[in-house]
């Protein structure tokens, strides 16, 4: 598939914002840089952050074993979102494709950025794409098709031939958001981006990692697709404490597969509880880390915690999710008085 057919025209000839720090690349030694306008008295932050953040690029290319030409960094994968939507959908003319219940931010950009939307439920009983439908409702203007797998709020993944035939059969660019992947026994679309050049998956640090108040998502996609989000991303998207804070913790895996092997196990003990309440109609499978489960009145249980201090998800009004509630996972400390007051409700 060609990519180039479905960049917007004016940002195929956009020519990108050159920042100071872009212009001396490969020039080393003892630099003096009175390029920037910035303050020349050293406190750690008073220059301007790499803007390619070469470094942590480096440091997540090794852990994810993708190529650093093959990653994009973005505030949160939220901006990542935001920039392929700018990149490939037309104003008033394109649309995207999403399939609720599902994230809500895929709505939200689309919105911001005057495109359309296209909406194809995921099917009643296995929280599934339903590939001809989605298909069908697709037109010559769908750019985009939103898959989030580990879905949120269902937290299952889509079956992967599901996938590989929206991948191949979709006229646009299919964006795998793999948020919760870590949690998942199912291998990520990683593993399989170069055998398409219309896939873009898309990982946060924010879940498993740990390190959702520094605000930092990944885009991972072909070369092409790269270097085009990178003409029009901000040129200092990335903050200089952000990257330090990511190269830090990023260099302390073990804890993370401790934490993430704590909290399967924590998820594992609150579903076997939940199997004995009584107004528990439904507990669905869980990739993620976190729980959907169907309950006699959402509104009702919602409030009965909320009013006990334990503050949940109430997803009742999504498509397909009435009467629902979308639990995280705690410490066990948590899970413990969660469990405790669902008991006594």
């Amino acid at each position: 598939m060609s990519i180039q057919h479905l960049i917007r025209p004016t940002i195929k000839t956009l020519k990108p914002y050159s920042s100071a720090r872009d212009e001396y690349k490969g020039v080393k030694g003892d630099l003096i840089f009175l390029d920037a306008n910035e303050n020349p008295f050293n406190n750690g932050i008073n220059r301007y952050p790499d803007p390619q953040q070469s470094e942590l690029k480096s440091v997540l290319s090794e852990l994810k074993s993708v190529p650093i030409e093959n990653i994009l960094l973005g505030n949160g994968s939220d901006e990542v979102l935001d920039l392929l939507i700018r990149m490939f959908c037309e104003p008033t003319k394109d649309n995207v494709v999403i399939l609720p219940p599902t994230y809500g931010m895929y709505e939200v950009l689309a919105n911001v950025n005057a495109v359309e939307i296209l909406k194809v439920n995921l099917s009643a009983k296995h929280f599934q794409p339903q590939t001809e439908t989605i298909l069908k409702a697709a037109n010559a203007n769908s750019k985009i098709l939103f898959l989030c797998s580990p879905n949120n709020p269902t937290g299952n993944n889509f079956d992967t031939s599901t996938i590989e035939k929206l991948i191949n059969s979709f006229k646009g660019i299919v964006v795998i958001d793999e948020a919760y992947i870590d949690f998942s026994n199912e291998k990520s679309w990683l593993t399989r981006l170069q055998e398409f050049p219309n896939l873009v998956v898309t990982q946060t640090l924010s879940k498993a990692y740990g390190m959702a108040g520094i605000r930092l998502g990944m885009c991972f996609a072909s070369v092409e697709i790269i270097a085009t989000l990178n003409k029009i991303k901000a040129p200092y998207n990335i903050n200089e404490l952000t990257q330090q804070k990511a190269i830090e913790l990023l260099g302390n895996h073990s804890l993370v597969k401790y934490q993430i092997s704590c909290l399967i196990e924590e998820k594992d003990a609150l579903v076997k509880v939940l199997g004995d309440v009584d107004y528990v109609e439904n507990i669905y499978p869980s990739d993620a880390n976190f729980i959907l489960i169907k309950v006699d009145d959402a509104n009702k249980r919602y409030q009965q915690l909320i009013d006990s201090g334990i503050v949940i998800r109430n997803r009742t009004t999504q498509p397909l999710c009435e009467n629902c509630l979308r639990l995280t996972i705690g410490t066990k400390a948590e899970n413990k008085r969660l469990i405790e007051r669902l008991q006594t409700l």
